[in-house]
């Protein structure tokens, strides 16, 4: 499994937060974390898309 090395403070931010949700483990809850920035970023992707397609048609400039 790979490592990823975070600062203190923020681990213990984290596991914090982690505990205070309810999560099972920090990994879980870290993991949740990273897979909603991941669905964040195609959303922005595709509005991106939406957007070039639209100024291309000449609908915005």
């Amino acid at each position: 499994m790979p490592k990823v090395h975070i600062e203190s403070a923020l681990y213990e931010r984290a596991r914090k937060a982690a505990d205070a949700i309810g999560y099972s483990s920090l990994e879980e809850f870290v993991a949740h974390c990273i897979e909603n920035e991941l669905k964040k970023l195609n959303i922005e992707e595709a509005e991106k898309h939406v957007t070039n397609q639209l100024r291309g048609l000449g609908y915005i400039e």
